[in-house]
């Protein structure tokens, strides 16, 4: 619905005129570039002209729960998640095509380029002039106060052409206000909403045509449920790639006649009920699946026994698991059933060997995953593959003879190591004095060599230093506060790896060890301070 709808109200002496559109209850506004929902348009006695209450997307940003001087005008979420503010500090947005006509207004000569992402893809974008707006096939309005489609056609008319689209933090209220939008770019395959709170639609399924051609979908930070992306999800008859992170997510359900052609899913930083993870597999088409910081701690597929493949998550190539409290060894034998399973990301868990060391944890993730062909990010060559499997073979050489021994290889020794028997049909079984001892763990075979570099500090020169991997984030700030004067409160630090090119990995906590975050020899760690 256009905003032309409006009524002028006086604001009395000490405020100007402004216009409140008549359906103001409910619809999405920006405050100083914050976002909010207006939920009571109205006097706040004693002061004298009218007032927005308003729940802010951002409950910080709010002083009370909608009441003042005990009366109640409207509810928020949060305790204070709401406040009171005048129209005139208020913007409604505008239409898609004014949008449009805005963002690109430019030069006739000019063209800009820039990336943009939506989901997992890579797109460029270009701005062209305006009389050409019908070749543009990526539009970028993030952040633009969109607010509804506008004029009846005036959009297909305007970007026909357009495929893929980013309408991230809008003033953008439901779902048929999308619809509205979509429904006239018939060759739309990518959307990103993130940032944006939608009312769900009465009838989902009359809006399918609206997403007909709707392959990839970004609904990140919209705090949503689960139960609510399955109610919207018949809207979506051709998605493959969906990305719901940050959201309110935490119980899952299976997914039942929708979702079906879904082969990328990331629930990245939802804090999930775990054991609800197994409702995913029924997913038939799903490839790649992102759990990383949602609380997992334990994964099971107990419809089959250590060794064998389940019949869940058929076609799941592609795992990561990064940022969990994952901590016991079995989780990674539960993950050699899945039969597809080639790429797993296990950073930032506390799956540690009995020497400490983190390249150990490695050989001994790969040796339990034997068609693994990624790990963390880096691929797992053929030499790579034998010297981990031939350690593990000697690492629990004597458990295997002990057991062997006492007639219990098929039991407790195979349960905890269900690759072990094809191993040894693989290379043979170990000689005595072949078995790998294992070592103490001791400071000395957990010290790590990394650099400290100061990327904003052009003039301060690369440190080396050895650390424990058990040193606490805390500890190396300490290190680092007497190196360098600065308080280690003003300290932020993130690391790289020579393995993982082009990837910075944040160092979030103080009290999480090096290990925790898979720090390894030869690693740089870039120190920032405010």
């Amino acid at each position: 619905m256009r905003i032309a709808a409006c009524q002028a109200v006086s604001m009395g002496a000490d405020h100007m005129e402004t216009q409140v559109p008549e359906d103001a209850v409910g619809r999405r506004v920006s405050c100083g570039g914050e976002r909010a929902t207006v939920r009571y348009v109205g006097p706040v006695p004693p002061t004298s002209g009218l007032w927005l209450g308003v729940e802010w997307d951002d409950p910080e940003r709010g002083k009370h729960n909608g009441s003042h001087e005990g009366v109640q005008y409207f509810t928020c979420r949060h305790p204070k998640g709401g406040s009171f503010v005048r129209p005139a500090k208020a913007s409604f947005g505008v239409d898609y095509v004014t949008a449009v006509r805005r963002l690109y207004k430019i030069d006739a000569e000019e063209v800009l380029s820039e990336e943009i992402s939506i989901s997992s893809k890579k797109l460029m974008w270009e701005g062209i002039k305006e009389r050409s707006f019908e070749s543009l096939q990526s539009v970028l309005l993030t952040r633009c106060e969109v607010n509804s489609h506008g004029a009846q056609g005036e959009i297909r008319q305007t970007t026909p052409n357009v495929q893929w689209l980013d309408l991230g933090g809008t003033l953008l209220c439901s779902w048929d206000d999308v619809a509205a939008i979509t429904r006239q770019l018939e060759r739309l395959e990518g959307l990103q909403l993130s940032s944006n709170r939608l009312r769900l639609p009465s009838e989902p399924s009359l809006h399918c045509q609206a997403f007909c051609s709707l392959k990839v979908l970004a609904l990140n930070s919209c705090d949503l449920t689960w139960t609510q992306v399955l109610e919207c999800a018949p809207m979506w008859p051709q998605l493959e790639d969906l990305c719901v992170e940050d959201n309110n997510i935490t119980e899952l359900q299976r997914p039942e006649g929708v979702l079906q052609g879904l082969k990328s899913l990331s629930l990245s930083s939802n804090r999930l009920v775990q054991h609800t993870v197994l409702s995913l597999s029924a997913l038939p088409s799903l490839e790649k699946l992102n759990l990383s910081n949602t609380g997992l701690s334990d994964i099971r597929f107990n419809d089959t026994a250590p060794g064998s493949f389940t019949h869940m998550f058929p076609a799941l190539k592609s795992l990561n698991l990064d940022q969990n409290s994952i901590t016991e060894w079995r989780v990674v034998d539960e993950l050699a059933k899945l039969s597809s399973l080639v790429q797993v990301s296990c950073r930032g868990n506390r799956l540690v060997s009995s020497d400490g060391n983190p390249r150990t944890a490695n050989q001994m993730l790969i040796a339990k995953l034997g068609r693994l062909v990624v790990l963390n990010g880096c691929e797992v060559h053929p030499e790579d593959r034998r010297g981990a499997e031939l350690d593990y073979i000697k690492m629990f050489g004597e458990e295997w003879l002990k057991a062997a021994g006492q007639s219990l290889t098929s039991t407790q020794f195979t349960c905890q190591h269900p690759r072990y028997q094809n191993l040894i049909d693989k290379y043979g079984a170990p000689e005595e004095g072949e078995l790998k001892k294992q070592e103490p763990f001791t400071l000395k075979n957990q010290l790590l060599k990394v650099t400290f570099v100061f990327p904003d500090d052009a003039q301060r020169k690369p440190m080396e230093k050895k650390l424990p991997a058990s040193m606490v984030v805390q500890k190396v700030k300490g290190l680092l506060h007497r190196l360098l004067k600065v308080p280690a409160a003003s300290l932020r630090l993130s690391y790289t790896s020579p393995k993982v090119a082009g990837t910075e990995f944040e160092i979030d906590s103080d009290l999480k060890t090096l290990q925790f975050y898979s720090i390894e020899d030869g690693d740089q760690v870039l120190v920032r301070w405010s």
